[in-house]
């Protein structure tokens, strides 16, 4: 009974809004897939340490993410990471005021791992807990590199997962733009290295493959790239399998090159359109596709040819890591005070948009 109270009672006292200001320090946590990751940032943007451990390896005999690998590894592997960050930020723990934690979109089991360390961690140190939208995560990993953006923004929010086009109206306030029907342009790519026989993560395998090709051998079709600035990529990679059964001997190097211009040039197109139509003061690229090399450089082209600033973020800040997670944190504490110790996990959390119920 004693135990029960005293939870209560620190559940109600961790709700008063802190003061959030330059000096405070954020543990962020991510384990919504298959990497995880603790990061320690001060000010919402002065990243003290980022350590992040990879599954790739775990599941690539798979051709893909297997969620209950996924979560086992996760909880041999937190802990050990969450201490190694705390180390490398050369702070004392004390100095942590707030503890970020991705709550969704994810694999539950993963994200489950996430949010109770969290949660534990935020009774035993008394320090707020603050829940994060994965998606909105990645918003921020620009502003972690480059403060200065000015907003509004276009953000082309591209993954495994999510293709989405965003407008960025002020910090917290986002509207969408535009997304994907069907594929996300992540998941086109890895089905589509998986029909080449190329393996998993198929993003980069692709990427690797187009260096050694021919971008127009082949013109595969451009779905929607006139309609409106929603995204659709099934239809593409149903055009790719019917080639290579059509023609057998055709280079894997010239199919792969020719695949990825395609989504390139539709992905392009519709950012710059976007952005002339809401009058944006840059465009910035994020998502774990966002590392794709040929995305990078027509992106930035793109910027170039429309004068408007354009933004890509480091690799390190392309795949999903926790220093993102802890900026958004920093930036929704400062907003909207802590996040209850009962919120849950929630696999299918949406971004929170302006006007939406």
């Amino acid at each position: 009974m004693t135990h029960t109270f005293r939870t209560s009672l620190l559940a109600s006292e961790l709700r008063e809004r802190p003061v959030v200001g330059p000096d405070t320090v954020v543990l962020g946590i991510e384990t919504s897939c298959d990497e995880t990751a603790a990061s320690l940032v001060m000010g919402g943007n002065d990243v003290l340490s980022s350590v992040v451990s990879s599954q790739i390896d775990l599941h690539a005999q798979y051709g893909g993410v297997v969620p209950e690998i996924a979560s086992r590894a996760h909880l041999e592997t937190l802990n050990p990471v969450i201490a190694r960050a705390i180390v490398e930020a050369g702070i004392d723990e004390s100095r942590i005021e707030a503890v970020a934690v991705t709550i969704g979109p994810g694999l539950i089991g993963a994200l489950l791992v996430g949010v109770s360390a969290a949660k534990a961690l935020s009774v035993a140190w008394n320090k707020p807990l603050v829940g994060v939208n994965h998606l909105e995560a990645h918003l921020y990993a620009a502003f972690i590199e480059d403060p200065s953006l000015e907003l509004p923004l276009v953000v082309l929010l591209v993954s495994g997962g999510h293709t989405m086009l965003v407008e960025m109206v002020d910090h917290g306030r986002y509207r969408l733009l535009g997304q994907t029907v069907d594929d996300a342009a992540g998941e086109a790519f890895d089905k589509v290295a998986r029909f080449l026989g190329l393996g998993y993560p198929g993003g980069p395998l692709i990427d690797h493959e187009a260096t050694l090709g021919d971008p127009t051998a082949i013109r595969f079709p451009r779905a929607m790239l006139h309609d409106g600035l929603n995204f659709s990529f099934s239809g593409l990679k149903t055009s790719v399998v019917n080639h290579i059964r059509q023609h057998p001997d055709a280079s894997t190097a010239d199919v792969a090159a020719s695949f990825q211009q395609a989504v390139v040039d539709v992905l392009v197109a519709k950012t710059v359109r976007a952005a002339d139509q809401i009058g944006a003061r840059g465009i910035v690229l994020g998502g774990g596709v966002s590392a794709n090399s040929q995305l990078r450089t027509a992106f930035q082209q793109a910027g170039h040819d429309a004068g408007i600033r354009s933004f890509l973020p480091t690799m390190a800040m392309c795949t999903d890591n926790a220093a993102m997670i802890a900026s958004a944190g920093w930036y929704r504490l400062r907003s909207d005070g802590p996040t209850s110790l009962s919120a849950p996990a929630s696999p299918n959390l949406r971004l929170p948009l302006l006007g939406a119920g």
